[in-house]
């Protein structure tokens, strides 16, 4: 059993990097759908962006319009991003690394990682991410290893076991959900699904605790002379504790 936990109240979203522009059938989608009918089964609000559908910029900045661009959907997209609880990014593999088109949205999502929260945290503190990987050729440990610190360096909380993904045979052949492809594959149905109650357990401990802890991890209090503690002089520290 699952268990009894309550998760209706929270929102995930999955962004599809999939290199495909919609209405064409994306196999990233496919192992998405899995994952998500776990989430929606529990009672979360999912949402969903095929980013490759949508006019994003590349670039480091919140609204690249401000820098040069005649458009940008991606301030529209964010704010997606932002009421969302849990973030998963999707990818195909392309050479054996995530997609360019993943790539592009870690870019967009970092132009937004110096916004602060109510607490006068970065703006992604108190939110889990996690990652899928799709594909017919190795790479997915090194995708979802770029991917998951991405995340947690922008502020993301990662659980444990926090990504999955499907590749089959090396080299050309059939990608995720052709004809039923690996649809049947027990170590990716295994993996997904521990992925997706690991997202929902961790998210439901931070909505509970109000977010993530205050304490340290400050940047308002920083920016105004608080130092939680950090010493300048070590060696002098060490000395006064050494004689204590």
């Amino acid at each position: 059993m699952a268990g009894t936990t309550d998760y209706s109240d929270l929102r995930a979203l999955y962004i599809n990097c999939t290199l495909k522009r919609s209405p064409e059938p994306s196999h990233t989608q496919t192992l998405i759908d899995r994952s998500a009918a776990i989430m929606r089964a529990q009672g979360v609000r999912v949402d969903m962006i095929r980013a490759v559908d949508h006019d994003i910029p590349p670039g480091v900045y919140p609204d690249l319009r401000e820098h040069g661009w005649p458009s940008d959907e991606w301030p529209s997209l964010y704010e997606r991003v932002h009421a969302a609880d849990i973030l998963v990014l999707a990818t195909p593999i392309w050479l054996g690394d995530k997609s360019s088109v993943c790539t592009k949205v870690i870019e967009r999502l970092y132009g937004n990682s110096a916004q602060l929260n109510d607490a006068g945290q970065y703006a992604y503190y108190g939110r889990t991410g996690g990652c899928l990987v799709t594909g017919n050729e190795d790479g997915i440990k090194h995708c979802a290893m770029n991917i998951l610190y991405s995340l947690q360096h922008l502020g993301y909380v990662i659980p444990p076991q926090a990504d999955a993904g499907w590749i089959g045979e090396a080299g050309p052949g059939p990608s995720y959900g052709d004809d039923g492809t690996g649809l049947d594959n027990e170590f990716t149905n295994r993996n997904t699904t521990f992925m997706t109650w690991n997202l929902l357990h961790v998210a439901r401990w931070l909505a509970d605790a109000g977010g993530f802890p205050v304490g340290g991890n400050q940047r308002t209090a920083w920016d105004a002379g608080e130092r939680f503690g950090f010493v300048t002089n070590i060696d002098e520290h060490a000395s006064d504790a050494e004689g204590r």
